[in-house]
């Protein structure tokens, strides 16, 4: 009798929407971009050098791919809310071991960094596939960009300029915002995500669905797009600057061009309503063949610098177009009894490209200037332009007979 007086508002919680979830996308960027310019800062100033650095950004992207493989193992013996919850505090305890500087710590904070990276994005991306049906997979993705884009637009500049202030402030700020996403996630009271039935049947190895993966094209195709995607962004975020260096236009310059890119954010809207007028095909392969052309170019005008910067940042254009409807591939596919498991493969592109790129990038090198990148990048992109013309035409088609709904893996 007594339930008969308790709000319902506080019996069931209340179902999350798509501003939900671009909430606490915005505020894990709001962590992300501080850091994204201060982190290799603090390694490199912890190792002695970039050498020293360039060997733990490796390892520690190692180790996080295959801590990310394993999140789903232990989402079967700790609940999906919980695992949020560690991998904000784990974000915490990177800020911590960061204060104490030292160059063991530094290290040691940047992989927790990571891991908590992944651990985040595994439970953001279940959940979103269980709270978001098919037909809105787009619009949230664009609207998580708009929350997005302000941490990424001033967080490396603002990062950067606390950073030279005084050393803990960038991190004390991104501590906050960690705790803001703890506190935002439990007052959405998200729970554990939508249980699906499974058949009964053993325990599921930890990498075992790395096998059902493999058995899916559709699914390659759609991580293969987000490690390419990754790539060009490392090119652009740590490259670029560096080729600024080297040509004498100064080390200002590649930060300056990474925060108008990231402005482009804003305009993500606009950018998945004109994709919405074609298909997911026509729009992903696209954006990977001009962004190609544009790193090739690049390349091409390298002895005139401002030219390179210029068509480097025309790619980023493209760039942000993939990080608005590059996933789409991947999440349209992937089967309601595998949400967790797929979105802890799809979580290993972040992972697979800062291991993949700067092997690449060290193997260009040896051979060629630092402007080769590009065209080595250019070609990633004019690969991936070919996989994606192999993807139905009508992934993501508006079809009246079914409500609105895109097409998605039954077109397939």
């Amino acid at each position: 009798m007594a339930l008969r007086y308790v709000p319902l508002a506080l019996k069931h919680p209340p179902k999350p929407t798509i501003q939900h979830f671009a909430l606490l996308a915005g505020l894990e960027a709001a962590v992300r971009g501080t850091l994204i310019s201060v982190m290799p800062l603090a390694v490199r100033e912890a190792m002695g050098g970039t050498v020293g650095a360039s060997r733990i950004y490796f390892f520690a992207g190692i180790i996080s791919l295959l801590w990310g493989l394993m999140v789903p193992w232990f989402t079967r013996h700790l609940p999906r809310r919980w695992m949020y919850t560690a991998g904000a505090c784990l974000y915490l305890a990177g800020m911590a071991l960061a204060l104490a500087d030292t160059s063991v710590t530094v290290p040691l904070a940047l992989l927790v960094n990571a891991m908590a990276t992944a651990t985040t994005f595994v439970c953001f991306n279940a959940y979103v596939l269980d709270y978001v049906n098919r037909a809105e997979l787009g619009r949230g993705q664009s609207m998580q960009m708009v929350y997005a884009a302000t941490p990424w637009a001033v967080g490396p500049m603002l990062g950067v300029w606390l950073y030279s202030y005084s050393r803990p402030l960038p991190f004390l700020l991104a501590g906050a915002f960690a705790l803001a996403l703890l506190t935002a996630f439990w007052v959405l009271r998200l729970g554990n995500g939508k249980q699906i039935a499974r058949a009964k049947g053993p325990a599921v190895n930890p990498l075992a669905y790395l096998s059902r993966f493999f058995a899916q094209p559709r699914l390659i195709a759609g991580w293969l797009f987000a490690v390419i995607r990754s790539c060009g962004w490392w090119v652009y975020v740590v490259y670029l600057p560096y080729f600024c260096i080297e040509s004498g236009l100064g080390d200002k310059v590649g930060g300056v061009a990474l925060s108008i890119s990231n402005a482009l954010l804003f305009i993500s809207p606009l950018m998945l309503k004109l994709a919405r007028r074609a298909s997911v095909r026509l729009s992903v392969r696209t954006a990977f063949g001009l962004c190609g052309g544009l790193f090739l170019a690049a390349s091409l005008v390298s002895p005139l610098p401002w030219l390179t910067v210029a068509a480097c940042m025309g790619a980023s254009i493209f760039l942000v177009m993939l990080d608005v409807v590059g996933g789409l591939p991947f999440l349209m596919s992937v089967k309601p009894s595998e949400r967790t498991e797929m979105s802890a493969v799809y979580s290993s592109f972040r992972d697979v490209s800062s291991i993949l790129t700067p092997g690449a990038a060290w193997a260009v090198l040896a051979v060629a200037p630092t402007a080769a990148i590009f065209a080595a990048c250019g070609a990633a992109m004019g690969a991936a332009h070919l996989i994606a013309g192999r993807l139905h035409p009508r992934l993501g088609v508006q079809r009246p007979s079914r409500g609105g709904e895109p097409a998605g893996a039954e077109a397939a």
